[in-house]
């Protein structure tokens, strides 16, 4: 069957998923649901029926799939109608405000036997794509730490994502995308602590700077930091094993990766004067002791979410966002609250 869609938020989200979607084949939009005038009448200029009432898009017969891109307090109540009414649901992410929250809406969905998926799209990141594969493939051998950065300085965070009673803040905005990176490229390896610290800098109700460290039982230490007011960027991922380290400096995927032509025991070993003072470990390396290569190729693109969707609903294929994976992030959020509330690290997996 073509899913049918009806989108639920015709915002930011709500137009690039109707610029998007529709890339695959088996995907049409057929509605939508707005409460702002000014935006219904854009899906109404579009050429799509468009509704104030969120009941009566869902009692549109066409409708099969609604998708859901109202803000994050709003997720659970609208999943919960759509599934009542008998629509497979694609809801943006975070999927919801907590576990619990979460909870109620699986059960909704599988007591109506519809299909949900949260839109974990980044997931498909170039960039991502590219640090899990050298990490997989062992490519720069043993890794013993990862840092999975992102600084703007934009600063200020704006309309409903300003308030904590609409779920705003960075932790919501991008950590959960953050946090699902680190589970899918640490797959099969458990979170034994969560360390974080949550900040207000210029947004004085929610945070807008946060660093997280997850501490897998792989032995690896996880480092996730983004911050809205950082003026001079640090490298999107910084990943270092025993046989090299890989630096990529933003989502257009300029960087490399590093080597050492000697074996470092094999380095000269004398002392060195620097600006540091006298030094063995920390002296210049010796001329073509390190160089680089290009970083790895990978092809990926966001509307492979749609073509998984689409497959999902028509029996031939298992869903790529699994609802333990989702359930996971958010509980990796919960206990980074709670982090940053105590100054804690909270144990977690064991």
């Amino acid at each position: 069957m073509n899913v049918k869609l009806g989108i639920i938020g015709f915002g930011g989200m709500g137009k690039w998923h109707e610029q998007n979607a529709t890339r695959v084949k088996g995907v049409e939009i057929v509605a939508v649901c707005e409460i702002d005038d000014t935006k219904r009448q854009e899906a109404i200029d579009l050429g799509y029926p468009a509704y104030k009432d969120v009941e009566d898009l869902l009692a549109n017969p066409e409708v099969n799939t609604v998708l859901i891109t109202v803000p994050n307090h709003l997720h659970k109540e609208m999943v919960i109608k759509a599934a009542n009414a008998g629509k497979h649901i694609i809801d943006e992410k975070p999927a919801a405000l907590n576990t619990a929250e979460y909870d109620e809406m699986v059960k909704a969905v599988e007591n109506n036997n519809v299909t949900m998926m949260v839109h974990q799209n980044r997931r498909w990141d170039r960039d991502f794509r590219i640090a899990k594969k050298v990490y997989e493939e062992h490519m720069i051998g043993d890794i013993f730490t990862i840092e999975s950065k992102l600084h703007t300085a934009n600063g200020r965070i704006h309309e409903w994502h300003l308030y904590k009673k609409y779920g705003g803040g960075m932790l919501y905005d991008w950590g959960v995308h953050l946090i699902d990176q680190a589970c899918q490229m640490m797959k099969g390896a458990k979170v034994l602590s969560v360390f974080a610290d949550l900040k207000s800098i210029i947004n004085y109700e929610v945070d807008d700077y946060f660093k997280i460290l997850l501490k897998f039982d792989n032995g690896i230490t996880y480092h996730i930091e983004l911050g809205t007011y950082v003026l001079n960027y640090q490298p999107r991922w910084l990943v270092a094993g025993n046989r090299g380290t890989l630096k990529i400096n933003t989502f257009a995927c300029d960087g490399e990766i590093w080597r050492t032509s000697e074996l470092l025991d094999k380095l000269p070993a004398q002392i060195a004067e620097t600006v540091a003072g006298p030094t063995r470990q920390f002296a210049p390396q010796p001329a073509g002791a390190l160089y680089s290569e290009e970083l790895p190729t990978v092809e990926t693109d966001w509307t492979d979410f749609y073509q998984n969707f689409v497959n999902v609903v028509n029996g031939k294929e298992e869903q790529l966002v699994k609802h333990e994976e989702v359930r996971r992030v958010l509980a990796i959020m919960e206990a980074a609250w709670k982090s940053s509330e105590t100054n804690q690290a909270i144990l977690f997996e064991k």
